[in-house]
């Protein structure tokens, strides 16, 4: 960048591709830099994505931003009609903001979220490309973001695909989903991306192919990788890979993740989120954008984990309810003192200490399901901070209900581990508890049932909570149920003003697919350190 565009606030065009509900987008989008004052460099030229429900999240959150920017603050009317039901329809957002007032920034909106599957066939990806030619003159530069699929490499897919014939030889479609990257690199050669993925990319296999070894080749040189190089890649077309974070004193160059691979990979504790997530992240620098300054950028903070309870302070309190049946608080009090009695006996010889723990226990009859009013009473710093800046309202908070088997599978797990430390295994869950799953006893899924500690953060967030929440129990037994969908938002980092479109099953889904937006703000910090310096 020029003196003259650094005085200019320079423009950074962001390119999200499978961007799920736009949590690395939103950590962009939000970081401040201060050069004199305060400015947000980076800006969403475009989102891509293909599931309905997060494409319609990215959509509304893209029509906030620009609602905020228009207006200066975000109209109480928006807040209203997203007050008026417990979940909305992907169709009943477009058809409300779609019209009256605000249809003009609606369209916008529209223009920048694609509902669009990248797909390998260029010609299909043409409206991202129509979209990219129409807007990269506004920007200065243009970096690229965005996490594939990760199923195809994660430890637990590769897992469930083991069975499947050629899978070894052949793998899944998803492995190489990463060459649309290399499609949009070859093509408007930004100056910076970043790729997310799960741990597992490390280690994982096509045939005798080392998968990272060959999407670390094809990253540093796209067009190459694709066969339009037509000759040597110039400086303007190559990229170096370089780690995001690295230790105080130590130099941020290509030699660190070229010896050791693993040091793309970013612990979120470590860096002050409420939640153990690790994730591989690999930044690559266009060679011509590469200057001396860049391996003494400071890496992303380095400071203590925030509790789980300091991320859901303020949140209401809720209790669970009884699966497919319409909601009855006395009914649900009786199924728990039915659970409460029957895991007491099951536990009373061989687990004494929880067998009192739970004849202490009252159910939390009066609490409700749902709620969108904050608890009164002083929050955490990090609490109000993730308030955001709507008007008090609560969104995607609501308990789901669960079988009463598990209501006392439940209340067995949350007093173990008050009284234990740790939630509990399958080997400490009595006979009576045990659930019909046929690998119980296997080992292979041990802590299928996991309490969510207080005074530690989360474990990783994952779109699993969709199907069930035993992995995601909540510490309290008396509410006797797993984390809510803002709950898992706030551990997230998610702003309590981002709303997620679509029934509670794809909220979840949305959720544990995102990148948190508060680990994005750390790397757009890291990425805005190495573009300001060319």
């Amino acid at each position: 960048m020029s003196a003259a565009h650094k005085k200019n606030q320079s423009r950074i065009g962001v390119i999200d591709i499978f961007a799920g509900p736009g949590g690395l987008g939103e950590g962009f989008s939000s970081f401040e830099a201060r050069e004199g004052s305060r400015i947000h460099p980076f800006e969403l030229a475009v989102s891509v994505e293909k599931e309905r429900s997060a494409h319609a999240t990215l959509r509304l959150r893209a029509f906030y931003r620009l609602l905020l920017r228009e207006e200066g603050q975000v109209p109480q009317a928006y807040w209203d009609f997203l007050s008026t039901a417990p979940y909305l329809k992907p169709s009943e957002v477009r058809d409300h903001f779609g019209r009256g007032p605000w249809s003009g920034l609606w369209e916008e909106a529209e223009a920048e979220a694609l509902h669009l599957e990248l797909k390998k066939n260029m010609a299909d990806n043409q409206p991202l490309f129509d979209r990219l030619d129409a807007v990269r003159g506004r920007y200065d530069e243009m970096i690229l973001i965005g996490g594939p699929p990760c199923q195809a490499f994660s430890l637990v897919g590769r897992a469930r695909q083991s069975k499947v014939v050629d899978f070894a030889l052949k793998g899944d479609p998803r492995h190489f989903l990463y060459k649309q990257y290399l499609a949009i690199l070859a093509r408007y050669r930004p100056a910076v991306f970043i790729m997310e993925n799960v741990k597992g990319i490390l280690s994982s296999k096509v045939g005798s192919q080392e998968m990272f070894q060959s999407i670390q080749q094809d990253l540093a040189n796209p067009s190459g990788a694709l066969g339009k190089s037509g000759g040597e890649a110039d400086d303007s077309s190559r990229y170096v890979l370089l780690p995001i974070h690295v230790p105080p004193g130590t130099a941020r160059t290509q030699a660190v993740v070229t010896d050791n691979p693993e040091a793309f990979l970013l612990r979120s504790e470590e860096h002050g989120l409420p939640q153990a997530r690790h994730r591989v992240i690999i930044m690559g620098v266009r060679e011509d954008c590469m200057w001396p300054g860049v391996a003494a950028i400071s890496g992303l903070d380095t400071t203590p984990a925030a509790t789980i309870e300091e991320a859901l302070s303020g949140l209401p309190r809720l209790r669970s309810g009884l699966s497919r049946r319409a909601d009855d608080a006395g009914e649900w009090f009786d199924a728990m003192e039915r659970e409460r009695r029957k895991v007491i006996k099951a536990v009373r010889r061989r687990l004494p200490e929880v067998a009192e723990a739970l004849a202490n226990l009252i159910p939390a009859l009066d609490l409700p399901r749902n709620s969108n009013k904050y608890a009164p009473g002083r929050t955490s710093a990090l609490g109000a901070t993730l308030r955001g800046s709507n008007p008090g309202i609560v969104f995607n908070h609501e308990a789901r209900g669960h079988m009463e088997s598990d209501l006392g599978r439940y209340l067995f797990c949350a007093a173990f581990t008050q009284e234990y430390g740790r939630s509990p295994t399958s080997a400490d869950f009595p006979e009576e508890l045990a659930p019909d799953h046929e690998n119980w006893d296997t080992g292979a899924f041990a802590d299928r049932f996991r309490v969510q500690r207080r005074g530690l953060p989360s474990s990783t967030i994952t779109s699993h909570l969709s199907k069930d929440g035993n992995a995601f129990i909540h510490w309290d037994a008396t509410q006797c149920r797993c984390l809510t969908v803002r709950e898992a938002a706030r551990l997230q980092t998610f702003p309590d003003d981002y709303y997620f479109v679509g029934p509670p099953t794809d909220q979840r889904v949305q959720v544990g697919n995102a990148v948190p937006p508060a680990l994005a703000r750390q790397i757009a910090k890291v990425v805005y350190g190495v573009l300001r310096g060319k």
